[in-house]
């Protein structure tokens, strides 16, 4: 079925590079090729999106983590030195950094969503400053596209230091209401920021 459809494998890849052997292959890639580009990424996106799953337990992020690889790789490729190893090695070396800079992001969302869950347990003259966490443009976003009623519900416990009792003042709802409310928007903003890693956990309904 291959040999039968030349065609589409000599758009994607250009004959003359697929032939390369890998020193042609690193002089061209260094020289601004495209074509060489094209076969790095064929050669070697694989084992770059392997070694990234294995670390970051999700395949989106691996995707992710896979395109900002070659991008890197691609923008920095002058930096690269055939004498100091292989350009494997050099992608594996940014796969890495590009992984712990996935794993901190990923870290510094959770903590978002802790204090925002912590915020909740606490009267407000016991709560501590908000303003670190209500300033991320990442967490309004995610709470905007919450259903209404628990965005309603975490708007009133952030930007109101309302705790949940008097949220169920407030809002008229029982407070097994609110809590529920709570409860699931916390699960989302969770989800949102921290993928379970496929689906290991099904989303909260709401």
């Amino acid at each position: 079925m291959i040999a039968s459809q030349p065609a589409p494998v000599t758009e994607s890849v250009p004959a003359p590079s697929a032939g390369r052997d890998e020193d042609d292959l690193v002089t061209g890639f260094v020289a601004g090729d495209e074509a060489c580009l094209a076969v790095v990424h064929q050669r070697w996106s694989a084992l770059v999106h392997c070694v990234a799953r294995r670390s970051l337990g999700d395949a989106r992020e691996a995707e992710d983590v896979t395109q900002q690889v070659f991008i890197a790789a691609w923008r920095g490729r002058a930096g690269y030195s055939p004498g100091r190893g292989t350009l494997a090695g050099w992608l594996i070396g940014i796969t890495r950094r590009k992984v712990a800079d996935a794993l901190s992001a990923r870290s510094r969302r959770a903590a978002l969503v802790d204090a925002a869950g912590a915020a909740l347990a606490v009267r407000p003259q016991e709560s501590p400053s908000l303003d670190g966490v209500l300033d991320q443009v990442l967490v309004a976003h995610e709470l905007a596209r919450l259903p209404p009623p628990q965005r309603k519900v975490l708007r009133l416990a952030f930007y109101d230091d309302l705790t949940q009792p008097q949220i169920a003042v407030v809002t008229g709802w029982p407070l097994g209401t609110v809590k529920s409310h709570a409860r699931r928007g916390l699960l989302r903003l969770r989800q949102a920021f921290d993928p379970t890693p496929d689906g290991d956990t099904a989303p909260p309904r709401a």
